[in-house]
């Protein structure tokens, strides 16, 4: 059985069926009782966004803020890959990826509902039609600007660092490396893996059920479908979603690299219609305004919760933490697709694309589509957009009546929604793949082919029974567990930045800089060699006491009283020379240990080692500079460092400016 496992297929069970058994429980339970569900699920859902939901604010605002200190920062060189990885795809290629796998659906679903539905909104009802209009565009920008792209960023640059730094699988697990080293091969890993592909999982199959529905509206105002059904549906989702499955097989170069550009191309030639047919004049002139507002307002909407407005507060969990907790629980989906195609990119130009130019577009599309319904709401509907914001479904298509060219721009519309759905879908399919066999290569086709059936089928039942809903519910719950785990991933991708950092600048050891080829067999025998806490004191009773006999008696002849000073526990040896005036001069030597790698315990061709604790003489200064392993000097050389320092010693205080650095106040600590 074993063997016909690994012939036919490369899932691992380990997290394959635990993830099956939650999600097609969750489906089965969500569309036999989807009333029953949606009521427990949302009692849980309300009690976090009241109470917890300081938690989303800090973990977004966390989020925006570390991404744009690594951008400015010196990790921001550190290349995602080997020094010299180059990008796998080309720049337009790549932003045309992350951006149809970031937004998708929601641009089309929620580019004129939401501006519409914060300008109509009771809650904003006291302000005037400018200021409503004026909240709305904000609100909007906030929404789906910096933050939700923060999100995806932190989960999308951990995973390609660990992926293509560290050379470790495409696996949420690998972004704990640095905390659990190889515990991510175990049961620790299998769990965060699990919940990664639950939560892709349901994020993929709302979105999706919604997309569908919102077709199916638009089918229907076009008269190319009689009305909106669950027959229809059906149809709908068997043909796009076998789009997706024929595209997800063709694989990243393919299918999915040439449905990104074709959407991107598709959404920019709407959106230049919309612009130019609309009033164009108001739109630039509220986009210039707006993204004003946004930066005057950037950090008052940061950490707003509307503590000290009551009346605002449903509104806020039912829109900002809403959000927040939606993107979290996509986080794992959108951060893997983002991963996979940022192989070679530095991460000052992955932070700075992923957080800034998809946040412009947004910007400018939410500017034209939302700022466009409003326009028309107040000069030309009457009113009648703002009667329709609570039919998401149908209000764009109503927003497009509007417009010259209603019926084509109506099927554009249509067309990059089905382009939108196939992306997402291709894009989800593969990523479930991805976690499902810890990044395996070759994967078989019927494997990729089941992510698309199965995904279609819990789709299509949750929308017949209207368990949808629940699901949602489902998906936003698990976005708090989750900013947790991306709060531990800047932990643990701040660890290895460090290591990473410190690997490539460390520079050659100081007791390598006298070194001739005289003495290099004595030289090699030391470098393979890792000491005991006796080899080392022996050394510094032995060498080091020898050398400083040596300069305690050579300063004696120039009337300089040095002093050999001797401790035990650790053993440390130290020569002083005292001042009244100045601090003293003090250099000395100290047993000290540190740990090594497992790895060389395990490695045949390292140097043989029985312990991870090894031993190594270092030296200390008496203004507490950092010192260095001297074990590689010889006597000579040893003396030789010593006056070297002392040289230094003598030169800062003969400096006047020096002055309030070297009082004899800090002798005390000598003595």
């Amino acid at each position: 059985m074993q063997q016909f496992h690994k012939r036919r297929t490369t899932l691992s069970m380990g997290v394959t069926v635990p993830s099956l058994v939650f999600i097609i429980g969750i489906c089965v339970l969500s569309a036999i009782s989807p009333d029953f569900t949606e009521d427990l699920l949302n009692v849980v859902k309300n009690f976090i966004f009241v109470n917890l939901n300081w938690v989303y604010v800090w973990s977004v605002t966390i989020f925006v803020l570390f991404l744009i200190y690594l951008m400015v920062s010196k990790y921001g060189n550190i290349r995602l890959g080997r020094n010299n990885s180059k990008p796998d795809y080309s720049f337009f290629s790549w932003i045309s990826m992350l951006f149809a796998a970031g937004m998708g659906i929601g641009l089309m679903y929620f580019s004129v509902a939401e501006p519409m539905q914060h300008y109509s909104n009771e809650i904003f009802a006291e302000k005037t039609v400018v200021q409503r209009a004026q909240n709305a565009q904000l609100y909007t920008f906030f929404h789906w600007g910096i933050h939700a792209w923060a999100i995806y960023g932190v989960v999308g640059l951990s995973l390609a660092y660990f992926t293509y730094r560290y050379r470790l699988p495409l696996s949420l697990r690998s972004c704990f490396y640095p905390l659990l080293k190889d515990k991510i091969k175990g049961r620790w890993g299998n769990i965060i893996d699990v919940f990664a592909l639950c939560s892709t999982f349901f994020g993929i199959t709302t979105t999706l059920g919604f997309g569908v529905v919102q077709i199916n509206s638009g089918l229907q105002i076009l008269n190319v479908v009689p009305e909106s059904s669950f027959v229809y549906q059906v149809m709908i989702v068997a043909v796009l979603v076998s789009l997706s499955i024929f595209s997800a097989v063709s694989g990243l170069d393919k299918g999915v690299k040439i449905l990104s550009g074709i959407n991107i191309i598709s959404v920019i030639l709407l959106l230049l219609f919309v612009l130019i047919l609309g009033p164009t004049v108001y739109l630039i002139g509220s986009f210039t305004e707006g993204i004003g507002t946004y930066i005057n307002s950037f950090f008052s909407l940061t950490f707003n919760t509307h503590i000290y407005e009551e009346n605002t507060q449903p509104w806020f969990y039912n829109w900002t933490i809403l959000y927040w907790a939606w993107w979290i629980s996509w986080s794992p989906y959108v951060g893997l697709f983002i991963a996979k195609i940022s192989k070679g990119r530095t991460i000052r130009e992955f932070v700075g694309a992923v957080l800034i130019l998809p946040t412009l577009f947004n910007f400018i599309w939410m500017s034209v589509f939302g700022g466009s319904a409003i326009w028309f709401d107040l000069h030309t509907a009457n009113g009648a957009l703002s009667a329709l914001a609570g039919n998401p479904d149908a209000l764009m298509f109503s927003f497009l009546e509007y417009l010259p060219l209603t019926r084509a721009l109506s099927f554009i519309v249509i067309s990059i929604i089905i382009i939108f759905f196939v992306t997402s879908a291709d894009s989800g399919i593969f990523v479930m793949n991805s976690i499902a066999t810890k990044n395996a290569e070759n994967s078989p086709k019927w494997q990729t082919i089941s992510w698309g059936i199965l995904l279609a089928v819990l789709a299509l039942m949750l929308l017949n029974a209207g368990g949808l809903a629940a699901l949602q519910s489902m998906t936003l719950i698990t976005a708090l567990p989750f900013s947790i785990i991306m709060l531990l991933f800047i932990v643990s991708l701040m660890k290895a930045l460090s290591i990473d950092r410190k690997y490539y600048e460390k520079d050659f050891s100081r007791t390598t800089v006298p070194w001739s080829g005289a003495s290099w067999k004595e030289r090699l025998k030391q470098i393979v060699s890792f000491h005991d806490k006796l080899s080392v004191d022996e050394f510094i009773n032995t060498s080091i006491h020898e050398a400083f006999i040596e300069l305690e008696s050579e300063f004696a002849k120039s009337n300089i009283q040095a002093k050999i000073n001797s401790y035990e526990n650790p053993l440390r040896i130290e020569i002083e020379i005292k001042h009244n005036i100045v601090n003293n001069f003090l250099y000395g030597v100290k047993n000290e240990s540190r740990i090594i790698s497992d790895y060389l315990l395990t490695d045949e061709n390292l140097p043989e080692v029985n312990d991870n604790v090894t031993y190594f003489p270092k030296s200390y200064f008496g203004d507490d500079r950092e010192g260095y392993d001297v074990q590689l000097f010889t006597k000579i050389e040893l003396i030789s460092d010593v006056l070297k320092h002392y040289e230094r010693f003598l030169e800062i205080i003969s400096e006047e400016n020096n002055e309030m650095f070297i009082s004899s106040d800090l002798n005390h600590k000598y003595k």
